[in-house]
């Protein structure tokens, strides 16, 4: 186990142009479960394999426990990968692949059993260890590919995207397992995902990259509650936060031709920064759906998501049919498509931006 530090640590494919990872910097502790997540291209892989050493560092350092690994092989890193596609040999058996890199270690052949038998059991695989991969499930065998890689006993576990290939049921009970194992394992583990729920229900803390850059590196919570600019605070959230760039008025600003209020401190911060119009973000529980007749902001229904205990009502706004919104409401809300509504915001805790830089005002 070892805490890993990139310090200003770029990739560069082609010479004067823009960086894949540009001067990332990251301290993550030692058992701690971070995870990448971005759109795609956004650097986040090539992060990930930066530091296990699939590509190379044109700037800056990556240290493991201490050790710069500028220049250090892949094999002399003592990491363990996990990769999207499984990656297990179909002619031999769930023992026979998780044994073989301790067979190329050359340990004895008793410690590799011991080794093998320990995480099967961990994993819930003792049965299937006669079973050849074309005989398992696409879960079981992520969790072989996993352990190969626990039987290591590496000091970080590197996870690309290792449950893409899986269908949506299948996904959530694996994902809860393997945050399961790590917190048991408590070894360092960095998970690079593109599902950003994957993102909020697994890691300890999260980096969220954009084109190359770090944009924030936080908590789950905090990534929620404080998004730093713009970006972050639209693509972290499902549904994702209702952003619309509006002009300031007395007391808050317009919204739809209505009012919608701000507390003093987000209107000083606003008068500060000598704004004239901002980027309003509202989350979709942030508001209530009312009657037509009640004040508020005017919005039209075009699709309802009804999910059980919740809904959320897909729509736009009265006087701007191409802005989209969407609000969590009550399941069996009684909403229907065509229906006109009114919107009011039931905190003052609302999140503003600024319109040109995206920066986080408040």
């Amino acid at each position: 186990m070892a805490e890993v530090v990139y310090d200003s640590a770029s990739r560069i494919y082609t010479p004067g142009a823009k960086p894949a990872v540009n001067k990332l910097s990251l301290d993550i502790a030692d058992g701690e479960f971070v995870v990448f997540v971005g759109p795609s291209g956004c650097g986040k892989s090539t992060a990930l394999r930066m530091l296990a050493g699939l590509e190379e560092i044109d700037g800056g350092e990556i240290r493991i426990g201490g050790d710069n690994m500028v220049g250090v092989p892949s094999r002399d890193r003592d990491i363990a990968m996990v990769f999207q596609n499984y990656a297990l040999y179909p002619n031999k058996t769930v023992a026979e692949n998780m044994d073989f890199p301790l067979k190329m270690r050359g340990l004895p052949k008793s410690e590799r059993d011991e080794k093998v038998r320990a995480a099967a059991e961990t994993l819930g695989l003792t049965e299937f260890l006669d079973r050849k991969p074309r005989a398992l499930s696409g879960g079981q065998r992520q969790r072989v590919a996993m352990g190969r890689a626990i039987v290591r006993e590496p000091r970080v576990f590197l996870m690309d995207e290792p449950l893409s290939n899986l269908d949506a049921k299948m996904r959530v009970g694996t994902r809860a397992e393997i945050a399961a194992l790590q917190q048991r394992l408590g070894v360092t583990t960095i998970y690079v995902t593109h599902d950003q729920v994957e993102a909020m229900t697994m890691g300890h803390r999260v980096a969220v990259l954009r084109l190359g850059e770090l944009q924030q590196f936080a908590s789950p919570v905090e990534l929620y509650d404080r998004p730093v600019n713009a970006f972050v605070a639209g693509f972290i959230g499902s549904p994702s936060m209702n952003l619309f760039t509006v002009p300031v008025a007395d007391g808050g600003v317009r919204l739809g031709g209505a009012l919608v209020p701000l507390p003093a401190s987000a209107r000083s911060a606003i008068s500060a920064a000598g704004l004239e119009s901002v980027t309003l973000g509202i989350r979709p529980e942030q508001w209530t759906a009312n009657g037509p007749s009640d004040e508020g902001v005017p919005a039209q229904v075009t699709v309802v998501e009804e999910l059980g205990s919740d809904a959320f009502l897909y729509g736009t706004l009265a006087d701007a049919p191409d802005q989209p919104i969407v609000v969590r409401a009550p399941g069996r809300s009684g909403a229907h498509l065509g229906d006109k509504i009114t919107l009011r915001t039931i905190t003052d805790d609302l999140h503003l931006f600024h319109p040109d830089t995206g920066a986080r005002l408040n």
